[in-house]
């Protein structure tokens, strides 16, 4: 029995419906006709292929595994697993070059103002010496000195590395339904490939600068992108493609 019939007749025994079967599995209703017709072409590839038949299997309470591995025979093979590939974003040295030598400073502005104040007391005692006269013309005491203004210290080493970005985070949460989910890092590698079950979540995946995310039966999940909850993934589209960068969220 091939496994469009498996499945018709496991959905027949379990008294449901093919409408039924696409609102429990987020699956089109046509789409579920034509795989119980051992139609895949519009699964939109193996990896939705193999994820749609877990669903309905799941949904018609039959083990799925067998069919897949029925599918997996007559399509070529299950793919080989790739690693999952967590990159760290780079810390920035602080530039040693950038610090200022306030020891230095403080001291220049110490001798001008010891330079200023000794020029002031010779200047007062040249003045006793002319005569009282000319102390009594003098109409106001001078100024006393004012020490050289200090400028602001330029932002520190440490300012300049808490504004270098985090890099990107995204995890995906399959809140209405099974999600497949597809991950690929700025290097090109694909670092997740699975379904992520009804209530719960993939992990969190980490890229310095960018991060490919595709989901199928988008729109029974959640997206947090850095931090922040995007909500559905998609509000239409069985299928999309998102990317994010560090700066996000917003949907790519």
């Amino acid at each position: 029995m091939s496994i469009g019939q498996t499945l018709a007749d496991a959905r027949t025994q379990a008294g449901l419906t093919v409408d039924q079967v696409s609102e429990i599995t987020r699956i089109r209703q046509p789409l579920v006709e034509a795989i119980e017709r051992d139609d895949f072409a519009g699964c939109g590839g193996d990896f939705y292929a193999r994820g749609h038949i877990r669903a309905i299997a799941r949904a018609v309470e039959i083990d799925p595994e067998p069919l897949v591995a029925e599918y997996d025979a007559a399509h070529g093979g299950a793919p080989a697993p790739s690693p999952t590939v967590i990159f760290e974003p780079e810390r920035v040295k602080p530039d040693r070059r950038l610090a200022p030598n306030w020891t230095a400073a403080m001291a220049a502005a110490v001798v001008v103002v010891i330079a200023f104040v000794a020029f002031q007391l010779f200047s007062g005692g040249d003045d006793d010496k002319a005569g009282k006269n000319t102390a009594q013309q003098t109409s106001a005491p001078p100024s006393p000195p004012q020490a050289a203004p200090v400028p602001a210290p330029p932002p520190s080493a440490t300012d300049v590395v808490a504004q270098v970005p985090a890099g990107v985070k995204v995890r995906v949460d399959a809140v209405d339904g099974n999600s497949w989910v597809s991950v690929t890092n700025s290097q090109g590698q694909k670092v997740f490939e699975n379904t992520v079950p009804k209530g719960k979540s993939s992990q969190e995946f980490t890229d310095p600068t960018q991060l490919k995310v595709v989901i199928g039966n988008a729109t029974a999940a959640n997206l947090n992108v850095n931090g922040k909850d995007l909500g559905p993934a998609s509000t239409k589209k069985d299928v999309v493609t998102l990317t994010f960068k560090p700066g996000d969220p917003q949907q790519g």
